[in-house]
């Protein structure tokens, strides 16, 4: 693609991470146009007949929205909004946004029974990967799950924000409050992504943005890429919300669980402080988002009561997805990461 008129072609910021191999037809089409510059060759058809929750798909995706993040390395900037690139990701998103309604048919419709359960702590936890990794997680177990959501943690709060601009009065004042602590209040060492980094520094991982994302089989990709599919598309920032306010309500009981096991394991001080960080400020943050944000959203704008509770549904179902899949390999003696 041509830069604008006057436009310097720029091939990423230093802080870019590499480019990956592509896991077939639609990811290795979108591999080489970002290194070629050049259209994506691929069917229309192929989306179609693509597994919404497979390595290819969910991969595709991901490399298509991290160009709205921080791109790739020596890959040029401008290729952010070339139009054969967005219609590629436009037929993606259809594929996996109807695989996400089909997966939640069935789930609440209303915003009081979305959020219900949730708000509860089961008296059987046991299906709870925070609970397992709380009793009898091991090290190594620990730092492949902070492997897999650093793809996340890394730019934790960055999806949420899209939606600041299309919220009014009391959701957007109630949004930005939140933001505002999940960047640090004001401090760099407190910016939550800084936090997790701290994290994988002290479990000797390689806090590098994008640096594991080879290793993150589909049903990681998927629960970033659900962020970045709602947070692109104004028409989905219900949707959004009721994303951002399922993470806070589950937060803190899941975070202290982890706490927990980071100490145990003796993971070390900064490992412990990213969970123990949350605990209290999600404990906050969950009040916020539904009472205020959730409020005032369905106050402007109450026909979006649906999308929320969707929102919620679509999450909860791509958690149990990852949860699974860590769970299974486990138990079957595997690494839950892909091979190197």
């Amino acid at each position: 693609m041509t830069p604008p008129s006057g436009a310097t072609a720029i091939t990423g910021s230093a802080s870019a991470p590499a480019l990956v191999q592509g896991r077939g037809e639609l990811s290795n089409a979108v591999v080489r146009a970002l290194r070629t510059g050049r259209p994506p060759a691929w069917a229309p058809g192929s989306a179609l007949r693509a597994d919404p929750w497979g390595e290819d798909l969910q991969l595709a995706l991901y490399l298509l929205y991290e160009l709205h993040y921080r791109g790739f390395a020596g890959v040029d900037e401008a290729l952010e909004w070339d139009p054969g690139l967005l219609r590629m990701r436009r037929a993606l998103e259809d594929r996996f946004l109807h695989a996400l309604k089909a997966g939640t048919a069935d789930a609440p419709r209303s915003v009081a029974a979305a959020f219900a359960p949730l708000l509860v702590e089961p008296v059987d936890l046991g299906d709870s990967l925070s609970h397992r990794l709380h009793v009898e997680g091991e090290l190594w177990q620990l730092r492949e799950y902070a492997a897999l959501r650093s793809l996340y943690h890394l730019k934790e709060a960055d999806p949420h924000a899209w939606v600041i601009p299309r919220l009014t009065g009391r959701a957007k004042a109630a949004m930005v409050a939140i933001e505002y602590d999940e960047f640090g209040a004001g401090h760099p060492d407190r910016i939550h992504a800084r936090l997790f980094a701290d994290l994988m520094t002290d479990l000797g991982l390689d806090p590098a943005y994008g640096h594991y994302l080879d290793r993150a089989p589909a049903p990681a990709l998927a629960t970033v890429n659900l962020m970045s599919l709602l947070g692109l598309h104004r028409a989905l920032r219900g949707a959004l919300i009721g994303h951002f306010a399922c993470v806070e309500v589950t937060s803190s009981p899941g975070s202290r669980r982890l706490a927990a096991a980071m100490r145990r394991c003796g993971a070390g001080p900064a490992a412990e402080h990213f969970y123990t960080e949350h605990v209290e400020a999600d404990a906050v943050h969950e009040q916020v988002v539904r009472h205020e944000v959730i409020g005032g959203l369905l106050a402007d704008e109450p026909g979006l009561e649906p999308d929320v509770a969707f929102g919620c549904a679509a999450t909860q179902l791509l958690e149990d997805h990852l949860a699974a899949h860590i769970r299974t390999a486990w138990d079957r003696g595997h690494s839950a990461l892909r091979p190197a």
